[in-house]
């Protein structure tokens, strides 16, 4: 197999937990600088997954590639996004936003600017000398998001990021990750139970089936950007997908 062009690549991926079958021999690659979304019924492993990237679970059977190298979060520049905020409580927004890129060392001038324009995007600025008990879940949670676009990563991981949001500022945040993600070029892997979210987001979505789980289907959203959520294509792409997480 042609390693270059997989950013990730996953093998026959199986996870035991005691007799508990999660995932069941998953196969499938990610292309570099694609937006693939994972959704599924409740529970179904997604979750597992992402834990198996990062390596806090080791597989039972098969394994995760990135660059063609066994998955390493110490070696791959890895940034992730939780469902629940996790802003280091005793720093402020901006020491929070430049923290991952001082631990790798990047120029002074290079993070500065990085954490300016981010600030400037996700329209921190009055919060910038703030720290995480003072704001708002949302607030904080937009501080994750944009420390996680700072590290300008191979592989950025969000895993139902906008869970604790309101509507109106989840679609912002979706299409300021839609325009981080092109100006970065970052490979984005995104799990959501929201499948509004995926066919707005996604270049594919993978359909995973319940436990233990498989890819029930790997679907090329192909609608031209930006999305229009009243179209009858979307409509009918939302509708699909609503229906094979539905019906097993």
């Amino acid at each position: 197999m042609e390693n270059t062009k997989y950013k990730v690549e996953v093998h026959n991926l199986t996870k035991n937990f005691g007799s508990l079958k999660v995932l069941n021999d998953i196969s499938f690659n990610i292309k570099k600088g694609e937006f693939l979304c994972i959704v599924g019924p409740t529970g179904c492993g997604k979750t597992t997954f992402l834990n198996l990237l990062t390596r806090i679970y080791m597989p039972t059977k098969g394994d995760l590639y990135i660059d063609g190298e066994r998955a390493d979060p110490k070696k791959h520049n890895l940034a992730f996004v939780f469902q629940e905020p996790s802003a280091l409580p005793w720093k402020t927004v901006e020491q929070n936003l430049r923290f991952g890129l001082e631990l790798k060392k990047r120029p002074k001038e290079e993070i500065d600017e990085r954490v300016e324009n981010i600030i400037k995007l996700m329209g921190l600025e009055e919060f910038r000398n703030s720290y995480p008990h003072q704001l708002s879940v949302s607030t904080e949670q937009r501080i994750i998001i944009g420390r996680a676009f700072a590290m300008n990563p191979d592989l950025l991981l969000m895993d139902e990021p906008y869970g604790q949001m309101d509507i109106k500022l989840r679609f912002y945040l979706e299409d300021e990750v839609l325009r981080l993600w092109k100006e970065t070029g970052a490979t984005v892997l995104f799990i959501t139970h929201n499948i509004e979210e995926a066919v707005y987001l996604a270049e594919r979505v993978l359909i995973l089936s319940n436990k233990p789980t498989t890819i029930k289907e790997d679907l090329k959203v192909d609608l031209p950007r930006p999305r229009d959520v009243t179209s009858p294509e979307f409509i009918k792409l939302r509708q699909y997908i609503t229906d094979q997480i539905k019906w097993w």
